[in-house]
């Protein structure tokens, strides 16, 4: 009595699997690999960033309106540099100029 031999990942004998050569001008690649997926942009990210600059923005003004605020023209500066930084990453990579992408800008995804 002789043994069959089996794969046994999947418990097919071995005699029932189908085998095929390669085709000689295929070169292990695929189309598929290469293709770029579309930027997942960070809307929370881009929603805080403008709110980050409103708040520097109005603080800023604040301060310098009072002259002797000089914590609250600190804080706005502070709160304002963030905000404004995000806002210019972002609305550059929405143009798609060079160097300029959604990663840069931190993702506050649940």
């Amino acid at each position: 009595m002789m043994l069959s031999h089996t794969y046994l990942a999947t418990g097919i004998p071995s005699s029932k699997v189908k085998y095929s050569r390669l085709s000689s001008t295929d070169d292990g690649y695929i189309d598929l690999q290469f293709n770029k997926t579309p930027p997942k942009i960070p809307y929370k990210a881009i929603a805080l960033a403008i709110v980050l600059f409103l708040i520097g923005a109005f603080l800023i003004i604040i301060g310098s309106l009072l002259l002797s605020g000089h914590i609250i023209l600190i804080l706005g500066i502070l709160v304002f540099l963030p905000g404004f930084n995000y806002l210019h990453v972002t609305y550059y990579a929405s143009k798609g100029y060079c160097g300029y992408f959604y990663d840069d800008i931190p993702d506050f995804d649940d």
